[in-house]
């Protein structure tokens, strides 16, 4: 088998051939120019190219228009004359029309195999990135994923991360001892972002079963490797998502692939389609780690190559990293696009036969500059070169047919089925509920002591007065006994004393002398 892949004719009649060497596929790539420039099937036929070559592909159909790899090309199409002539003009005898293996897979589950991740999985970096969140917000939700580690609260999908953030705001008190402040206003705002991800469709990105990396690097038995297309037209209407999900992969391929070395030919190679919304308003830590990722996932046996309409798109860092280069026509209207234009023009390896930066306003569409690593990988002279034509059928498959091979797919049935094992939400109302019924246990054991309490006063207070009762009897009783006792010692005193004798007689004599 070659080497090489096959691009297109070069020169000055187009008769030398360009190709794009296996060995330094994974040295990554650019793939730039304005609309309608052709930079579609470009990304096709570099995709024909590689799966034909035994190279798994990735990559996003952002029109809905490379769907048509699946299916050969079509002699009837009004193309077909105009394909035929272009395939003799760059001598490609061996051209026939010929469809691919194709994955659909889908964020929105609609137009191929449901494609999820965790929360866990995606990691609060790139989370703060999709959802847009302060460096204030950030730490909270930096606290959120600490937190979950710490005490085993697996974080799967967003009402795992929502129940979270609740409980951290109820514990914030106690957490801010730790952590420092933790603001409710913060959290509110993380959930009010995580109710906008979720209206856009980011709660079907989140959950189990998760996507296995091999499930995207899969090589039929003729010796193809598949091509793995995401259906992106309606995912684009949420770029940040369809942004943070092709970074989130792109960097689960460098945490989990191995270490290969220099290979003869890559193990995946991967498309990253509208490539500025990677880069628009990005923090200077996730530019970092794209530019980390794209330095190191060669060794993992991956090649990444980026799709623009202007390579100033991309950062300077990562851009010099993007060795193999096809680059269609650029429009110079400002004089901002035109300082984009000489700038780009200067990353190429001068020929001498044309201007490089008149040479690129000038390429019509199917045609394009292309550089491509030579030996030792080193930058080739710049050629002008006429893009070879699509085997597969240029435009959208049937939707007929493609709901045929989703079905038909060694894959059908794996992630249609959304699983919800037990996990931070649930754990966290396992807790409120235990919580919640031994509060309930205690208030009413509370409750019964408070009654039993009043019992024991009521009956103290009853008893007490009847004994009051009782005694005030009993001692006004022996009171007048003890008067009247007195009264009469008193009275026998004085009767039997002088005073006592004359009362006697004075009584006694007024009564015999009246009688």
């Amino acid at each position: 088998m070659d080497s090489r892949i096959f691009i297109g004719g070069g020169g000055e009649s187009y008769s030398k051939k360009q190709y794009l060497t296996l060995k330094y596929a994974n040295r990554h790539g650019l793939i730039s120019g304005a609309t309608g420039t052709g930079k579609t099937v470009t990304l096709q036929i570099l995709a024909e190219e590689f799966s034909a070559a035994g190279v798994p592909v990735f990559l996003s159909d952002v029109k809905g228009d490379l769907s048509g790899l699946a299916a050969p090309g079509n002699a009837n199409s009004k193309l077909h004359q105009a394909f035929s002539d272009r395939a003799k003009i760059i001598g490609y005898e061996t051209y026939k029309y010929a469809g691919f293996p194709v994955t659909f897979w889908d964020l929105l589950g609609q137009q191929g195999h449901p494609v999820r991740t965790t929360v866990s999985e995606m990691g609060p970096l790139l989370l703060a990135r999709l959802l847009e969140l302060s460096e204030a917000q950030e730490g909270i939700l930096n606290i959120a994923f600490r937190l979950a580690d710490e005490q085993g609260l697996p974080l799967l999908d967003l009402k795992d991360l929502q129940s979270l953030l609740v409980w951290v705001g109820e514990n914030r008190i106690d957490l801010a001892l730790r952590y420092g402040n933790i603001s409710v206003s913060s959290i509110g705002a993380i959930q009010r972002r995580l109710l906008i991800i979720e209206n856009q469709g980011g709660s079907e990105l989140f959950g189990e079963p998760a996507l296995e990396l091999i499930d995207i690097m899969h090589v039929d038995p003729s010796g193809h490797g598949q091509i793995n297309i995401l259906a992106a037209d309606k995912l684009m209407k949420s770029p940040r998502l369809y942004a943070t999900f092709l970074l989130w992969l792109l960097s689960e391929l460098f945490e989990e692939l191995p270490e290969v070395g220099d290979l003869d030919k890559p193990k995946l190679v991967f498309f990253f389609d509208e490539a500025h919304l990677l880069f628009d308003d990005a923090p200077k830590a996730l530019v970092n780690k794209v530019e980390q990722v794209a330095r190191l996932i060669r060794s993992k046996g991956v090649g990444v190559y980026f799709v623009t309409q202007n390579p100033d798109d991309i950062p300077e860092d990562i851009l010099g990293q993007l060795g193999n280069r096809v680059q269609h026509a650029l429009r110079a209207f400002t004089a901002r696009d035109r300082k984009a234009l000489r700038l780009a023009a200067e990353t190429y390896r001068e020929n001498p036969r044309f201007d490089t930066e008149v040479a690129i306003r000038e390429v019509g569409v199917g045609e394009a500059l292309t550089s491509m690593l030579i030996k030792k990988g080193v930058p080739g002279i710049v050629e002008r070169t006429l893009i070879r034509p699509p085997s597969s059928q240029l435009g959208p498959l049937e939707s007929a047919w493609r709901e045929k091979l989703i079905n038909a797919s060694h894959l059908a049935g794996k992630y249609e089925q959304h699983h919800d094992r037990r996990s931070a939400y649930e754990i966290l109302k396992e807790r409120a509920v235990k919580a919640a019924n031994s509060a309930a246990d205690i208030e009413e054991k509370e409750d019964d002591m408070e009654t039993a309490q009043r019992e024991f006063s009521t009956a103290r207070r009853y008893s007490g007065s009847r004994v009051s009762r009782s005694s005030s009897r009993s001692m006004r009783s022996r009171a007048d006994d003890s008067f009247g006792e007195a009264m009469g010692k008193m009275v026998m005193k004085e009767l039997s004393g002088t005073t006592g004798r004359r009362i006697v007689r004075g009584l006694l004599g007024g009564l015999f002398k009246g009688r």
